[in-house]
């Protein structure tokens, strides 16, 4: 039986089930071929000449990677000519990139997270990246792209998607029929569908958190964790796992294939202080966790209801199986 690759998928899609336009067809293609390239410069690490930081910090105020840039640049150059986009945002970049006028312009608009959990580059722990769609506004056909048109809640996502780059390279990808994977077979340069149409095991008890920042945590998450850590002994009656790996694209993988929760809350202590980034990284996650069976809150209320303000917003993260997920909101609204 001929096996099924990322392009049968989609034309699958788009002509069975009639779930996404040409377009957007080839924009999701050209992605994937750009987190091939992207895969490979991470496969030859030091040789390189990949590894490291650069004399640079990026809008966030970090210290950039030299991978960090690399890839940045190869999503840019990837997806700025094929006629797709109207223009495109990354975590790396203060403001969009809107497309040259050289090219043709399309109707979607691109952000992405072009290396999640890069501290874990020069250490040759799994990164990845992060992507998500979202359609222009009808208005931009008659003027030029602005941050504002960006600006789009959760639920307005067209497709949203990430590649791990570990022993093997996968692509996870939605476009609102389900979450499908995607294993890079280097021999023959394709990406070949490895789990269709993925639901994440509910009741597992597991989850990912980095304990190192307790003090900042709010009562509820405390109460939360400090339940799990006494496992048997405690109230849940059940010994847990806990996993981190500083690498949201590689916690959240195992959290969709295993089940169990993945917790990143805002700080406690400073209302409105939060690490990840609710474009680049929250909503997308949360697209596919939700198309997967799970849910994903900011420790309130679903973080694709969460209405975006900025680029560059921040936001607590707590997904993963429903019935953990609706457990700590319960206890954070108490």
């Amino acid at each position: 039986m001929a096996r099924t690759t990322l392009t049968r998928f989609l034309i699958e899609q788009q002509r069975l089930a009639n779930a996404l336009p040409a377009e957007l067809r080839l924009l999701i293609e050209t992605v994937a071929r750009a987190c091939k390239t992207i895969s490979h410069s991470v496969s030859k690490g030091a040789l390189g000449e990949v590894l490291g930081s650069l004399d640079s910090e990026n809008v966030q105020g970090e210290v950039q990677k030299k991978l960090d840039v690399i890839a940045n640049e190869l999503l840019l150059d990837a997806n700025e000519w094929g006629g797709h986009l109207a223009a495109m945002a990354s975590e790396e970049m203060e403001t969009i990139h809107r497309i040259p006028n050289r090219y043709p312009k399309g109707e979607y608009l691109l952000l992405f997270d072009p290396i999640d959990g890069s501290s874990n580059i020069d250490v040759d722990l799994s990164v990845g990246t992060i992507f998500s769609v979202l359609k222009a506004p009808d208005e931009c056909a008659g003027r030029e792209v602005t941050e504002e048109d960006f600006l789009q809640n959760g639920r307005a996502q067209v497709a949203a998607g990430y590649a791990i780059y570990g022993p093997q390279t996968l692509l996870v990808l939605s476009v609102g029929t389900g979450v499908h994977e995607f294993t890079l077979d280097r021999e023959v340069g394709s990406w070949v569908m490895t789990d269709r149409d993925m639901k994440m095991p509910q009741g597992k008890c597991e989850f990912a958190i980095n304990m190192s920042n307790r003090r900042q945590w709010s009562p509820g998450v405390a109460r939360y964790i400090e339940e799990r850590v006494m496992g048997a002994e405690g109230p849940c009656g059940v010994d847990y796992n806990m996993r981190w790996t500083a690498s949201m694209v590689a916690d959240v993988h195992r959290i969709l294939k295993r089940g169990g929760i993945f917790m990143y809350p805002a700080d406690h202590r400073t209302p409105g202080k939060a690490r990840l980034r609710l474009m680049y990284e929250a909503n997308p996650m949360s697209y596919l966790i939700e198309q997967a069976g799970g849910a994903a809150t900011d420790g309130f209320i679903p973080i694709m209801d969460v209405d975006a303000t900025s680029l560059h917003q921040r936001v607590g993260v707590v997904l993963g199986d429903k019935a953990e997920v609706a457990m700590v909101t319960a206890y954070g609204k108490e």
